[in-house]
């Protein structure tokens, strides 16, 4: 019966230690011994039951004087494998037994189907152990690394069983020191060098495999913590990890908060950096959007990411961001509002959110534009808030300005009173708006006549010029209260006005970009008004031509089923915003949106039609290159047949046997060139027509190859196949693939360096198989790639009778024709490797244990 590694019912059981790697070659093996070394070194009992050095010259030599248990051999369809001799060591009951490769099959015919069931028995039986396991063989990264790297692991291990070893060390290695390891012959032989360099140990997989690694071994340190925390009744949060939102509103103070939230960041690592945008549920009296995306731009440099909510309570939208993102910090910059502007609208942003953080850290970060902003706006339209305390002032204020003129009655006269009353009304003016001021006028002129105009405490006025005087006080609070509010209302206009075009600007660029307009247009639509989404829908059937949904929250009106707004977008869709319902006032802007998105809806369409237009250009250009080439390519091999011939037939000249033979060959090259070059031509012109017949089958590269290489120029030629035969079949039409082949390698020939052969390597990566042709020339450089497959393009050739510069355009024709691809990579260490992919014919099941490799 199979063990696994849960705790046993001895009295002791063994430890066990795994080095766990990113990727083959970063030295766990090494490690691992390096460790039985020391160990044995301080005494310890250390035999080594299982390693596999892959022929690593510096790993053997570890093996020097630590003990080896032999290994027990098993036969295996007609193959001999070696496995480790589990009995054997449970027999030799070493202190510490070393056991490679954790994830390794084992061959059938032990007691267990797994090495990782062999490492339990002996944790079992009180040994310890130390193993090896690379990140590509955890059973919950498994698919994840398939589709890093396009393999998949068929041997894998529980991560359960990792995870409870007692210690878990990761062996790391940057990617361009694994690759330099490669390149030196460290990790595989010579001769699979350039094909691993190009295939698996690419840096992009190298890096991912890295991170997966790093990441998993984080995951596993922050468990032990939260188990020494619990074993010792820690019940404190220890905030390991910062997370860190910063509030920007646009304005120029911007990019110092996000650079002093960013090192506030960078102080704990893996602290995330989320910068967020309040913006109201009108959408138009935000802040300037070019400087937003400047700030958004320098947030996403700075390795953070930019978010935009709706709402009109600005602290209680941030706060409720923080917290949904389990922020630990919050970054806010001092306000920009005077003194006055402060006195006059109460507490700022910042202090509300300081008073509402309740866990969260805030800080409040002072620039250079603090306290220098304008005084109140008074365009912005009054809220129910302001109203009320505009109500409450009116009535207020003028009693406190009774209370504090009555005891300096005798220093000031009627005149200071009332202008004093006077400037008390302006005040709520601002505040509350003329309704509000209209109240306070009409209290003051009552508190004004009783305690301060003769005969006081009455409301009778005894002289006509008294009476004159609070009635012209009543005029001018009454005027200059409409005049304030009147103000309000324009620049409130004006401010909108303002808004729009701006808004409407930034839409006109977005369609003027091209790119992507129509999403960006939609995003835009959907932040501007509030809305939880946005959807461009066809008049007729109803499909969904675009959509964008987003993350509201913080707005005042919670959207409601069925509150949906449609604007037609030209005559054949229709915009449809679903959310909160739209005052009349943002139907004319919405409109305007709804013209630009008819705009960019038109310009894809264009886009279409002209993608439709371009294969009959081409078929244009082609006819006018394939002119130009007949002109010389065609000729010459022609007119040397033709010359030949007529030699031949000639009745004047009488040629000997040996001259007849040279020009019957002449002739035969000739016209095998023209052959050739005609053939090419034909299967061009119908790769751009479309009209090529594929007869896709079964084919194997090891069979195709050698045909290929008998219909070069030159058969010969030094070419070598590496692993044609260890991958499986591709789907293909075998005589396209073969002068596909024959085309690279002729290219690779022309182009390699004397005396060094011509490489073709294969691989197989889940349901792709790809083709190396390797050659040590010159190289590519980057910004001609493309160019190499145009037809009738000869980059670097001077010599016009090598051909008309089809081969490389008419293989990539053939083989995306069969559903592949052709592209140009550089070879380590200099020259060019044309990749060829294809895709397998099935996929292949091996079933043959051991081997654990990338």
């Amino acid at each position: 019966m199979a063990r696994d590694l849960t705790p046993g019912t001895g009295p002791r059981r063994g430890r066990l230690r795994v080095y766990l790697g990113s990727a083959p070659g970063v030295g766990k093996t090494y490690r691992m011994l390096d460790e039985a070394r020391r160990r044995q070194e301080r005494g310890a009992d250390v035999v080594v039951g299982f390693i596999e050095c892959h022929g690593r010259r510096h790993t053997e030599s570890m093996l020097t004087g630590l003990e080896t248990v032999p290994r027990l051999t098993r036969s295996y369809r007609d193959a001999e494998f070696e496995e480790m001799d589990l009995d054997a060591v449970l027999k030799r009951r070493p202190a510490v037994v070393l056991v490679d490769e954790l994830a390794h099959t084992n061959i059938p015919g032990g007691r267990h189907a797994k090495r990782w069931q062999d490492v339990g028995e002996l944790l079992d039986a009180g040994i310890d152990v130390i193993t090896t396991v690379n990140v590509q063989h955890l059973e919950s990264l498994n698919d994840v690394v398939q589709k890093i790297t396009g393999i998949p692991q068929r041997e894998t291990v529980p991560d359960e069983v990792v995870r409870r070893a007692d210690q878990i060390e990761l062996v790391d290695m940057a990617p361009q020191a694994l690759r330099r390891r490669m390149a030196h012959g460290n990790v595989y032989r010579a001769e699979k060098v350039d094909a691993a360099l190009s295939n698996y140990f690419r840096v992009g997989n190298l890096t991912a495999l890295r991170e997966l690694a790093l990441l998993w071994v984080a995951g596993r340190v922050d468990e032990g913590l939260r188990d020494y925390r619990a074993s010792h009744n820690i019940d404190r949060v220890w905030e390991t990890r910062e997370r860190v939102v910063v509030a920007l509103t646009g304005g120029p103070e911007g990019e110092t908060l996000i650079r002093r939230a960013a090192r506030i960041s960078d102080r704990t690592a893996g602290g995330d950096l989320l910068a967020v945008h309040v913006t109201r549920s009108d959408g138009l009296a935000g802040a300037s959007s070019g400087a937003l995306a400047q700030q958004r731009q320098l947030v996403e440099t700075l390795g953070g990411t930019y978010h935009v909510v709706v709402g009109d309570d600005i602290p209680t939208a941030l706060l409720a961001f923080a917290r949904a993102h389990d922020a630990t910090q919050l970054v806010l910059g001092t306000s920009r509002r005077g003194r006055i502007t402060r006195f006059l609208t109460g507490p700022g942003i910042g202090e509300t959110t300081v008073d509402a953080s309740e866990d969260i850290d805030v800080h409040m970060v002072t620039h250079e534009f603090t306290g220098r902003g304008r005084l109140p706006s008074l365009g912005r339209r009054h809220s129910r808030r302001r109203t009320i305390a505009g109500y409450v002032a009116g009535l207020v204020l003028p009693w406190l300005l009774t209370a504090v003129l009555s005891q300096a009655h005798d220093t000031v006269n009627l005149t200071t009173d009332a202008l004093i009353f006077q400037l008390g009304v302006v005040i709520v003016a601002l505040l509350g708006g003329a309704t509000s001021a209209l109240l306070a006028s009409v209290v003051a002129s009552v508190l004004l006549n009783y305690f301060f105009i003769p005969p006081v405490h009455t409301l009778t006025i005894g002289e006509t010029n008294n009476i004159v005087a609070l009635v012209v006080f009543a005029a001018v609070a009454l005027a200059v209260s409409t005049v304030v509010d009147h103000a309000s209302r324009l620049t409130t206009r004006a401010a909108r006005a303002t808004a729009e075009a701006e808004t409407l600007s930034t839409l006109a660029g977005s369609v003027l970009r091209g790119a992507d307009a129509l999403p960006a247009l939609l995003e835009k639509s959907r932040t501007a008004f509030g809305m939880d989404s946005v959807a461009l829908l066809e008049r007729t059937g109803g499909e969904v031509l675009a959509r964008c949904d987003g993350e509201g929250g913080g707005g005042p009106e919670p959207a409601q089923p069925g509150e949906t707004t449609e604007i037609p977008v030209g005559p054949d869709a229709v915009l449809v915003l679903t959310g909160r319902r739209l005052p009349a006032a943002d139907q004319r802007v919405l409109t305007a949106f709804a013209a630009h998105v008819a705009a960019a809806l038109e310009r894809d369409r264009l886009a279409v039609v002209a993608a439709e237009v371009e294969p009959i250009k081409a078929a244009d250009r082609m006819r006018t290159a394939l002119l130009a080439a007949v002109s010389h390519d065609l000729r010459t091999p022609l007119a040397a047949a033709l010359a030949s011939v007529g030699s031949l037939r000639s009745p004047d000249v009488e040629f000997s046997p040996e001259d007849q033979a040279e020009l019957l060959a002449t002739a035969d090259e000739s016209l095998v060139k023209l052959t050739r070059l005609v053939d090419n031509l034909l299967d061009m012109s119908r790769l751009q027509a479309g009209a090529l017949t594929l007869h896709l089958a079964e084919t194997h590269l090891d069979e195709i190859l050698p045909r290929a290489l008998d219909s070069l120029a030159d058969p010969y030629a030094p070419v070598q196949p590496l692993d044609l035969d260890t991958v499986p079949a591709v789907l293909a039409d075998p005589p396209l693939l073969e002068r596909v082949l024959a085309n690279v390698v002729t290219n690779a020939l022309r182009h390699n360096a004397p005396g060094a052969p011509v490489l073709v390597a294969a691989s197989h990566h889940a349901e792709r198989v790809e083709v190396r042709v390797i050659d040590r020339g010159p190289g590519i450089a980057p910004e001609d790639r493309d160019r190499v497959f145009l037809p009738f393009q000869r980059l670097g050739d001077t010599d016009n009778t090598t051909g008309v510069g089809l081969g490389l355009a008419l293989s990539r024709g053939l083989a995306e024709a069969m559903g592949g691809s052709l592209e140009v990579e550089d070879t380590p260490g200099g020259g060019t490797t044309m990749l060829l992919t294809l895709p397998a014919a099935q996929t292949v099941h091996d079933d043959r244990p051991g081997g654990v490799g990338a």
